[in-house]
């Protein structure tokens, strides 16, 4: 049996964005009730050369525009990257939702030998096919971004387990 390339992408990264969107929507609303400032859980980090929790949050984001775009062979979209609250990461998660969402998966499947070029013409650049980039380089990226973001909530008190963490599948 196969699975194509759409099915471990596209519906992976909308479960897991839906799931950090209801673990942030739960932080809120703790911070709200214990009056604690929202900045306490946003500036969070796991260690001091880390990102903090909503530079986390935006690089999920991008991982999956990202990815899904490349994969599709479509421009990536840029987004400023400017949140500051709550309200504006569930707005980032929701507007990261609507691309993905348009993204049909006939402009996916098929693409494993794709050429995917990260950084091209710098130092840093980075060549993958469309399978290897997928699942060697951006699901990985993409669920470690997930996680810290998971870890440093509930690391600072937040009561979410494993069933958040996974959202509804």
């Amino acid at each position: 049996m196969t699975i194509s390339l759409y099915a471990a992408s596209v519906p992976v990264f909308k479960q897991m964005l839906n799931s950090v969107s209801d673990v942030l929507k739960k932080t809120e609303e703790y911070a709200t009730a214990k009056n604690i400032a929202p900045e306490a859980y946003l500036q969070a980090r796991l260690f001091p050369d880390m990102f903090p929790l909503l530079r986390q949050v935006q690089v999920a984001c991008d991982f999956s525009r990202g990815v899904s775009a490349r994969l599709a062979g479509l421009d990536v979209p840029k987004f400023d990257d400017s949140e500051k609250s709550f309200a504006d990461l569930q707005a980032l998660i929701a507007k990261t939702l609507a691309f993905i969402d348009g993204i049909k998966p006939e402009q996916i499947d098929g693409q494993e030998a794709r050429d995917i070029v990260l950084r091209p013409g710098t130092p840093k650049e980075k060549k993958f096919n469309g399978q290897a980039y997928l699942l060697s380089f951006g699901l990985p990226q993409f669920f470690f971004h997930v996680t810290t973001t998971y870890a440093i909530l509930r690391h600072n008190g937040i009561e979410i387990g494993k069933r958040d963490f996974m959202g509804a599948y």
